[in-house]
């Protein structure tokens, strides 16, 4: 023990600048690995403890009904805590006006106390009692700058103006301006932000009492939502849903079950963000095993190359392994440590993406068991790998087996290729034995994992780009949408006004479509209509069967399918008026994004269905749209204009307006997620590049006798540069060979999974100047790559070189 402690110092004197770096590539690779891993599992879970601390809303039931009676909701026995909100918009003066910042003042003191008791990032929460005190969404100081301590002025509508005012109609309200003061920026599943969110203004229950009239109309007819805890959690929706159609006498109130409305999309992102960030973590770890394991490989062969003689007094070759292996031990041990504190630093970084939108506690986090597991690992690696090449640099010179030679130099070979080819083949090819031993397989893995990165990562970036530039890949065929009316009210007649704009040469297809809500079991169906006017047709997007033809026919959006376990041809139950009916699932897709559903949720029935499923129900319908798709190339701002104009004389000056819908919230999402491939990638790349330039290097130091003896036989000092320029244009070329098909496979191949679990219209994409590129980029790579190692082959001494062989 004492001769190894004894040589671990002395070595340590010596080479203290190769332990030195061999520490910090241990502290970089620990530190980026397991940054990555323990980013993955807190934002995989990040959702879930945000639930698991707020006090969530089980359901949202949104009744939409003027002077609806929540005391009997309350009263329910499954009923845990209720909390109310106005359906109610103003303006936040000196701001564009969006839903998310000026929508649903609280309706009692319970939020924040007993139901959505958000998380508190900063400040304090607001005191329900007071008006002048707002809370905000996470997101906005980062957009418009401004957070606790800050003011803000909310200017509310007028009494005549009430709950019609919208502040997106360039129509100024004109009711009292309040000053109020960011208190606290909060978090929890309703209180929370989304991809492309500006960020919200929480105002405190005191602005609806004080200012009711202002919010809810002159006739107080504004809509009252509520947001409802059930003590049996998500196994309670069913009796709930049969008590409130009990106590209302309504089976069309829409009740949405929130874990699987927020919570299932916001996991499929999660973990896709999780996965792409392991990936990321498992790149690394090949790129530190590389890279650390050369420069082990290198300090052990100098080592032991000192240690043999100490092995003529008597030193045991398990003596001579260990004292070679110490300092490269220890020295994994600094490093580690220091890559759990950079780690530990890193952490305030994550989560990503959406993920960081739903982290309870931002900031630094520790994961000791990530954490731990890293810092015990990372130097038992290093032992590990420094034990087998001190081993194997111990029992260097005894029989040997035949090195391995590579059918494809054998060939050029026999082809009568030019020296410099041949040569340079081999040294790509053929890994050799001994102290001549090249990197050939890293090198080649390396190719390969650059080109098959970079031609997966643009792969999927041109899914995403096609995916962000057709909302029809997610069933958005509308260009162009306009609310007619709601709770079975039109403002008159529409029938002409539509036949009207259907006329219009722009409009290739037109729906009027009504709906209502739907119930099966614990799932809401917002359920559409399509009833084309004019004989124009607006697309519909499925994934498999067809549209209903018949009123027995519905055609269910994915996920609404998925919840309830319905395939195409099967027959569910659904209640939506008086009595429930069945109907069968004639196919599946997407569906108009409305305003009480997403692209995914809900059904199209035909207008018989409709009248047949909502039979007797409170409401004629919901609401009632018209969805416009438009002709190619038509500016879409003008055509809702001319539509609009050309609506309003056929409807006695009351038609439809038409205005362009927002992109689908999952069409954000998809925009979010792309750059995460793209620095798997450019993390590949790194990777080939470090293997394929240290096989070149190496091959001229290790092979240097090989090219002195060919020089002294005649060779020149440009063939010379030829050799390395060979083996570095035959491993970018297998790198293509392998990599080209696997990654066009590979990128197609994660984006249909992404296109599924998102869900979407799965379009192959395909990155056509990528494919033109890579080849000419690898091998202007490789051979710029070459271009210092080719240098040093044409300076050999082969005299000197000669000699000291």
């Amino acid at each position: 023990m004492r001769i190894i402690a004894a040589w671990a110092r002395l070595d340590g004197q010596r080479r203290w600048r190769s332990l030195a770096a061999l520490a910090l590539l241990v502290a970089l690779a620990t530190a980026t690995v397991l940054t990555a891993a323990a980013g993955a599992r807190r934002g995989q879970t990040a959702f879930d403890r945000l639930w698991a601390r707020t006090l969530p809303a089980t359901v949202t039931a949104l009744p939409n009904q003027p002077g609806f009676n929540w005391s009997r909701i309350r009263a329910l026995p499954e009923v845990s805590s209720l909390t109310t909100f106005a359906v109610a918009r103003y303006l936040l003066v000196g701001y564009p006006p969006t839903d998310e910042n000026t929508g649903f003042p609280p309706g009692d003191s319970q939020v924040f106390r007993t139901i959505e008791r958000p998380v508190v990032l900063q400040g304090r929460l607001l005191d329900s009692r007071r008006v002048d005190e707002v809370d905000v969404t996470a997101i906005f100081p980062t957009i418009y700058g401004k957070g606790v301590g800050d003011t803000l002025t909310l200017q509310l509508p007028s009494p005549q103006q009430g709950q019609n005012y919208d502040p997106s109609s360039g129509q100024p309200p004109r009711g009292p301006k309040i000053r109020v003061r960011i208190v606290g920026v909060v978090r929890s599943p309703w209180f929370s932000d989304a991809p492309g969110a500006e960020g919200a203004v929480i105002p405190s229950p005191a602005l609806l009492a004080h200012y009711r009239a202002n919010l809810m109309g002159v006739h107080g007819d504004g809509y009252i939502n509520a947001l409802v805890r059930l003590k049996g959690g998500e196994a309670a929706i069913p009796r709930f849903r049969a008590d409130l159609a009990r106590v209302t006498g309504r089976s069309d109130i829409d009740v949405w079950d929130n874990l699987a409305l927020y919570g299932d999309p916001v996991r499929r992102v999660t973990s896709y963000e999780a996965a792409c960030l392991l990936a990321f973590g498992l790149a690394a770890l090949a790129a530190a095993f590389f890279l650390i394991g050369q420069s082990v490989a290198r300090y052990i062969s100098a080592t032991v190359a000192d240690l043999q003689i100490l092995r003529a007094p008597g030193m045991t070759p398990r003596q001579a392994t260990a004292a070679a292996c110490a300092a490269p031990f220890l020295a994994a041990v600094a490093g580690a440590t220091l890559g759990i504190a950079g780690a530990i630093v890193a952490s305030q970084w994550m989560p990503i993406g959406v993920a960081s939108m739903l982290e309870p506690q931002p900031g630094i986090s520790v994961d000791w068991l990530i954490l731990g597991v890293g810092w015990a690992a990372a130097p038992l690696l290093v032992l590990a790998g420094s034990a087998v090449a001190a081993a194997a640099a111990l029992a260097a010179g005894r029989a040997q087996r035949p090195a391995r030679r590579s059918v494809f130099a054998a060939a050029a070979a026999r082809a009568g290729a030019p020296v410099p080819v041949l040569i340079g083949t081999r040294f790509a090819l053929e890994p050799g034995r001994g102290r001549s031993a090249l990197p050939v397989r890293p090198a080649l893995m390396g190719a390969v994992a650059g080109v098959l990165g970079v031609l997966a990562a643009f792969t999927f970036s041109a899914g995403v780009t096609d995916a962000a530039a057709h909302p029809a890949r997610f069933g958005q065929t509308n260009q162009l949408d306009s609310f007619i009316g709601e709770n079975g009210q039109d403002p008159g007649p529409v029938g002409p006004a539509l036949r009207a704009v259907a006329a219009s040469r722009d409009v290739t297809g037109l729906d009027d479509a009504l709906i209502a809500v739907a119930q099966s079991g614990q799932v809401s169906i917002s359920t559409y209509t399509y009833d084309p006017v004019g004989g124009k047709r607006l697309p519909i997007v499925l994934t498999a069967g067809r549209l209903p033809t018949g009123p027995g026919e519905i055609a269910l959006a994915p996920t609404t399918a998925r919840q309830l376990h319905a395939t195409t041809g099967a027959t569910i139950r659904l209640t939506g008026g008086a009595h429930p009916v069945a109907v069968r699932v004639s196919g599946l897709g997407f569906v108009p994004e409305g305003p009480h559903n997403d692209y995914d949720s809900g059904a199209w029935v035909t207008p018989a269905g409709y009248n047949r499923l909502f039979s007797g129900a409170h409401y004629r319908f919901k609401f009632h749209e018209a969805l416009v798709s438009l002709r190619p190339g038509v500016n879409v701002a003008a055509a809702a204009r001319r539509l609009s104009a050309v609506a309003a004389p056929a409807g006695g000056g009351q038609g439809p307006v038409f205005f362009v819908p927002p992109p689908p919230q999952a069409q954000l999402v998809v925009k979010d997620v792309a750059v995460l491939p793209l620095a798997l990638g450019a993390f590949l790349v790194l990777l080939a590049v470090g293997a394929v330039g240290h096989a070149l290097a190496t091959a001229v130091q290790r092979r240097r006798g090989e090219l002195a003896v060919l020089r002294a036989l005649g060779m020149t000092r440009l063939q010379s540069r030829l050799v390395v320029v060979t083996q570095a244009s035959v491993l970018a070329a297998v790198g293509l060979v392998i990599g080209v098909p696997l990654g066009f496979a590979f990128g197609r191949f994660v984006w249909r999974v992404v296109a599924q679990s998102t869900p979407m219209a799965y379009h192959p994409p395909l990155a056509v100047w990528t494919l033109v590129l890579i080849g000419p980029l690898a091998l202007l790579a490789a051979n710029l790559l070459a271009a210092w190692p080719g240098q040093r082959a044409a300076r050999l001494r082969s005299a000197q070189v000669l000699r000291a062989e």
